[in-house]
């Protein structure tokens, strides 16, 4: 047995993926809790993204997980240049007894070869989606291929729900190996006073990036046929850090003069609960497919009704509770119709629907999940890596 072989691995598991704190989103949130609530857990844990603000650390402890961050030297739309990033997350994965690649990721076919023996557990979230422009066909084509490069190398391959992976370009290669439906950790917080509230009119919420594929515009358009004076709408989230660029200057502009818009900029932590307290209904009104959707998720189980568009992953939250309702997605008279209904709901069926959120979509069951996993691929793991 030589030296090499002979040493245990560094980590349990390293996570990668592109993005990470304190950059959110739908995905990196996915990717921190599980890091912090393993790691919580004894784990040790790695995660390995890029360096997407110069002025971040190269390297830190973040909650118990160890941080490593690969410099950027250039911007292509959404997507970040990182020469050094595959080669670091390469290497710390090869000290580790399981790596966990967060996809779609332009690297993840090149990480998944340059993590040796090491097992390879994909977590697919999306199929890459861009807005239009020259390169975008091109750019979907390159990541769609190391995608499907990183899936035939995996061990295992989890996927939020069936229904989204199904409806998916790389379903024929996710079918083949072993799959396993893990719905995201929703973070159930604790009640707190309607912060954001501003009248007794129905007020409708949106929490998230103020991105294009979310559909917001709908949602403005969908609002303004609101005749109550006394109705909101309440758009939360990041607009001067999106990858790939904000609408929110369209939106506004969309908004016109209408006085009962507003758009509240990125949420701390500890306003998110006040903001979900303030809604009578939250809005999905993706136009492209989101595997799930946590906020809606952890709105709901705030006791507050969702309505989406009914695409896959998306719809999965109401069709497994029947707490919201469904519209074709940029059907903006059925989703306004659908906020008017669920904005309407009696105090006894948002309780009820919030107890049945709860018991579903809750962390625990997540990091359960996952720590089994990750320890039975580990388990199978050869040759021992390295220390980084």
């Amino acid at each position: 047995m030589t030296r090499r072989s002979a040493r245990s691995p560094r980590f349990d598991a390293t996570i990668v993926l592109t993005y990470y704190l304190p950059y959110t989103s739908g995905l990196t949130e996915v990717a921190r809790t599980v890091a912090e609530g393993l790691a919580a857990r004894g784990r040790r844990v790695a995660v390995v993204a890029c360096r997407h603000e110069p002025g971040h650390p190269a390297r830190e402890t973040v909650n118990g997980v160890e941080v490593f961050r690969a410099p950027v030297v250039a911007r292509v739309g959404r997507g970040v240049v990182s020469p050094g990033f595959a080669p670091l997350a390469g290497r710390i994965a090869r000290a580790s007894r399981v790596v966990n690649l967060h996809l779609p990721m332009l690297e993840a076919g090149i990480v998944a070869r340059l993590a040796g023996d090491t097992p390879v557990v994909a977590t697919h979230h999306d199929d890459v989606w861009l807005a239009g422009g020259a390169l975008a066909p091109l750019q979907v084509k390159v990541v769609d291929a190391s995608v499907a490069g990183a899936l035939g190398r995996s061990a295992a391959v989890v996927v939020n729900n069936v229904d989204h992976a199904e409806h998916s370009r790389h379903w024929p290669l996710m079918r083949e190996r072993r799959l396993l439906p893990i719905a995201p950790p929703c973070r159930e917080r604790e009640p707190a006073p309607a912060a954001f509230r501003e009248t007794a009119g129905p007020h409708i919420g949106f929490l998230g990036r103020i991105a294009p594929e979310k559909g917001l515009h709908h949602l403005v358009d969908a609002f303004r046929t609101f005749p109550d004076p006394e109705a909101r709408l309440l758009i939360a989230g990041d607009y001067s850090k999106v990858a790939g660029g904000s609408v929110v200057g369209a939106l506004r502009t969309r908004a016109g003069d209408d006085p009962r818009i507003r758009f509240t900029g990125f949420l701390h932590d500890d306003q998110v609960a006040g903001f979900y307290a303030s809604l009578d209904a939250f809005a999905l009104p993706s136009v492209a497919e989101e595997s799930f959707g946590i906020s809606q998720a952890e709105a709901m189980m705030l006791g507050v009704p969702s309505v989406a568009s009914d695409a896959p992953g998306m719809r999965v939250p109401v069709t497994e509770t029947g707490f919201g309702r469904l519209f074709p997605p940029g059907d903006v008279h059925a989703l306004a119709a659908a906020l008017r209904e669920v904005a309407a709901y009696p105090p006894e069926r948002r309780a009820e629907g919030g107890r049945d959120a709860r018991a579903r979509y809750g962390t625990d069951h997540c990091l359960d999940a996952y720590d089994g996993l990750f320890r039975e691929a580990g388990a199978r793991r050869g040759v021992q890596g390295a220390p980084a």
